[in-house]
């Protein structure tokens, strides 16, 4: 039984973690990128940049959440495990302006969000 209760509160934790990720994500504005570990200091789970990942690849499709604002720490999309998905993702930013250099990356420097918009609130 205890078991039972403790995965129950994992998953209840994980499901308001999940929302304050979200959250984060949609305040990224156009043209902007955050790394995973960003996003994740920003919804308050400092350390937690896998469980972003993890975030992302739930959401379902159709999403009206940015997630193709998050990209890794180097500035470059990450692998997915859907067929196709890291075309589409480069392909949003592209949309949105976002410039990627020679080898793949984001110049971060440039087109890296500074989460203002979450920390004036």
């Amino acid at each position: 039984m205890r078991k039972l209760r403790s995965t129950r509160r994992t998953v209840n934790a994980g499901a308001a973690s999940y929302r304050r990720i979200y959250a984060v994500v949609r305040r990224i504005p156009r043209g902007r990128v955050a790394s995973y570990g960003q996003v994740a200091r920003l919804a308050g789970l400092p350390g937690h940049a896998r469980q972003v990942g993890y975030a992302m690849y739930a959401l379902p499709a159709g999403t009206k959440v940015p997630w193709h604002r998050v990209v890794n720490a180097a500035g470059a999309v990450s692998r997915r495990r859907v067929p196709g998905a890291e075309l589409t993702q480069r392909m949003l930013l592209e949309r949105e302006g976002v410039r990627f250099g020679a080898r793949g990356r984001i110049p971060l420097d440039r087109y890296g969000w500074n989460g203002r918009a979450i920390a004036a609130r």
